[in-house]
């Protein structure tokens, strides 16, 4: 039945090769001809199954039973992909939902009237859908979130919406579109949808230019035609949901690896001889340049030559750790409005201008993000700052975000993922970690408002870096910058950030925190002390690729396919991201409850006794020296690879070291390696999972359990 199946639909007839890069037509459209050239068509290919449904015409409600936070999601069903009906309702879903000024962004988001709340078109070749969903706020009903989108889809049937809305989104479409066709993938990917949507490539060329045509009054039209009663409307609520069905658990037969085995087609490929693509390794002294804005903030430039986007990034190095309210403070902003303008009237003149901004705090630092159209980049920036400097107090808008932040962290205690990853970051930094440096619920509820406005005024006030890519020539940004740029002559010091260190484990334990799944996820953390070494850096790389990096790799082969006890695992030793933080050795696995324990033994085997095959080390390298020779960092990321490289010490790319290096090494080297840095390691053992279901005298055996509640982990 594959054989049938592949030789009805794998036919030259009913396939596109799809390319995007670096090479020269006319060789690469031989190499086409050589390897698919001798395909036969299938005169005889059947058309592809539509499912013909019946109209809808009433609500279908469906309700559903799980562990994580309750939702509710809502879809119409509209022609596929390739219908008249696309044009329109590409420009819907950005009157509906933009992230900044559509009816949801406004009379929803920033309302604070929902938790949260999405809205947008999902493309396939036989059906669209045009789909909403929201997350209740506290005490707020599955069904009164249901009827706030509803509401939103009724504003859109009336036309309370304004007509410039519907050139503000072309605009930000073109903004998608230079940023989508920026890059290989996004270029080839664009002629696989069209091909799998079966488009004419004319009509994508001219996409713009058509939506660009609409009119309010066909968008009315069409809403009031279409988004009737014919929804579908589900109710994710929960709860454990009692019909649950259940198989019984196959049994499975290991595999034999045959790591050092190579087949003829193998042997064939590394025989061929292949001319090497040459490397490019970053100089950063001329790949970027570095500048001095007023109140001598530096300034990293890099020309953008390939079309009108720009990026702008203020880069402050202090975060939560240094205050705990900051995170809070930007939240914050989100909901206010200058002196002379409104939330609304800001997030709406941002999508006019087809920008956008944002400010994240993380722990060690803040990113204040400017990007968009170039053309609007002055406007853009204006208002920013003006925001910036400028925030008013909204007490109202302070007290539904203090609900909506608590409201959000029981949410999030609901969700496997996030209840292990508090776990992970308890058992890396401890009791006292970033993650749980958070303002408590009493801190919430007393805080002053003010205060966090100020916190927002104060930023400009302290050093920082800046960050620009952009079509601007370093004149005349900097002209621009020093116009536009609220800073003091002098800057204030970022405050000292000393308090969370991440302990060397001297001690094997076990946190067993407890989530009711029938999947266990269990990590193991090793940390020694040794903080980063460069000269260790190249071996460290190549112990990676073949120990976990590859679906040739050792993890791969031992934990998914020779013993089946996992879709997801992985081992890795991860390099600090600053000077002063040590190595953390960890390895990861998801598996059912009753696998824990062979889990762990296979884990602890293959960490302790790297298993060795020479096959599988020179596929690692090869795979490791094809992608230096191929990776390139262009654009932005240069800029964002030096600031990594600085905050190492370093003014150099270390790839060039790697590829270097490379080149020599052995899997001797990497067996060395893992006895000195890997073998016989402390850990602390990371268990997520239901108790009662986990052998526990076993899992004693590695070490105390230490049970964790949600608060310990959370925080809160």
């Amino acid at each position: 039945n594959i054989k049938k199946y592949y030789k009805t639909y794998y036919v030259p007839n009913n396939m596109a090769v799809c390319l995007a890069g670096d090479f020269d037509p006319d060789e690469m459209i031989r190499i086409i001809d050589t390897y698919f050239g001798s395909m036969e068509p299938n005169k005889n290919l059947p058309p592809l199954p539509l499912t013909d449904k019946e109209d809808v015409t009433e609500p279908v409600s469906v309700e559903v039973l799980g562990l994580e936070a309750a939702n509710v999601s809502l879809g119409w069903r509209f022609p596929g992909a390739a219908s008249p009906e696309k044009d329109l309702l590409d420009i819907i879903s950005l009157i509906v939902n933009n992230g900044q000024a559509g009816l949801v962004d406004l009379n929803l988001i920033q309302q604070q009237r929902i938790l949260s709340a999405y809205a947008g078109l999902y493309s396939m070749s036989d059906y669209c859908a045009f789909v909403m969903g929201a997350s209740p706020k506290q005490g707020q009903t599955l069904e009164e979130a249901r009827d706030l989108l509803l509401g939103q889809i009724d504003k859109l049937r009336k036309g309370e919406f304004s007509e410039e809305l519907i050139s503000a989104s072309v605009n930000n479409l073109k903004l998608r579109q230079m940023r989508r066709i920026e890059s290989n993938a996004g270029r080839a990917n664009w002629f696989v949808n069209a091909f799998i949507n079966g488009l004419d490539w004319k009509d994508e060329v001219d996409r713009l230019d058509r939506l660009a045509q609409i009119t309010k009054e066909e968008i009315v039209d069409f809403a009031n035609a279409h988004f009737k009663d014919n929804y579908a409307v589900i109710y994710k609520r929960e709860g454990k949901d009692p019909s649950e069905l259940k198989i019984s658990k196959p049994q499975i037969t290991p595999i034999v690896m045959n790591r050092d085995a190579s087949s003829k087609f193998l042997t064939e490929i590394q025989q061929s001889e292949v001319k090497p693509i040459e490397p490019v390794f970053l100089d950063f002294e001329k790949d970027l340049k570095k500048l001095k804005a007023k109140s001598d903030v530096p300034v990293l430039y890099k020309q953008n030559v390939n079309n009108g986007v720009f990026s702008l990034i203020y880069v402050f190095d202090m975060g939560n750790n240094t205050d705990k309210a900051i995170g809070t403070a930007f939240e914050y902003m989100k909901y206010l409005g200058t002196s002379t303008k409104s939330p609304e009237e800001i997030k709406t003149a941002f999508y006019n201008l087809a920008c956008s901004f944002g400010v994240y705090p993380g722990s060690e630092r803040v990113y204040v993000m400017l990007s968009g159209l170039a053309e609007n980049m002055n406007k853009a920036l204006e208002l920013f700052e003006e925001l910036l400097a400028d925030a008013q107090v909204n007490p109202e808008a302070y007290a539904n975000l203090t609900t909506d932040i608590l409201k959000k962290r029981t949410d999030a205690k609901l969700n496997q993922g996030q209840n292990f990853n508090k776990l992970l970051q308890y058992a890396i930094w401890g009791p006292d970690s970033p993650d749980k440096n958070i303002l408590s619920e009493t801190e919430l509820n007393t805080m002053d408002p003010g205060e966090l406005v100020a916190k927002i005024k104060q930023l400009n006030h302290f050093q920082h870096r800046i960050l620009y890519y952009g079509p601007d020539t370093d004149t005349q940004f900097l002209a621009t910058l020093n116009e536009l740029h609220r800073v003091p002559a002098t800057l204030a010091p970022v405050p000292e950030d000393n308090r969370f260190k991440q302990e060397p484990i001297k001690e094997n334990n076990v946190y067993l925190a407890k989530y009711d799944a029938k999947q266990i996820y269990m990590a193991m953390v090793a940390n020694d002390g040794k903080v980063y070494d460069p000269a260790i850096e190249p071996i460290r790389e190549m112990y990676n690729e073949y120990f976990s990096g590859n679906m040739n790799s050792i993890v791969f082969q031992e934990m998914r396919e020779a013993r089946g006890l996992a879709y997801s695992a992985y081992a890795y030793l991860m390099a600090p991201s600053k000077l002063n933080r040590p190595y953390i050795l960890r390895a990861f696995i998801a598996t059912q409850n009753d696998k824990m324990d062979d889990a762990l033994k296979a884990f602890d085997q293959i960490l302790n006794e790297m298993p060795e095959s020479e096959n599988a080390f020179n596929l690692a390298k090869d795979g490791l020296i094809t992608r230096l020779r191929t990776d390139r960092i262009i654009k932005e990321n240069v800029l964002w690879a030096y600031i990594s490289a600085q905050d190492l010490g370093l003014d150099t790319d270390r790839r060039k070291e790697l590829f270097e290096q490379a080149q020599n090494m052995t899997l001797s080297n990497v067996k060395a390696f893992q006895e000195k840095w890997v073998k016989n390691r402390t850990y602390s053992y990371c268990i997520l999972g239901n108790e009662e279901e986990l052998d526990l005298p076993q899992l004693e055996t590695y070490g105390p359990i230490i049970r964790l509640s949600q608060e310990d982990i959370f925080g809160y």
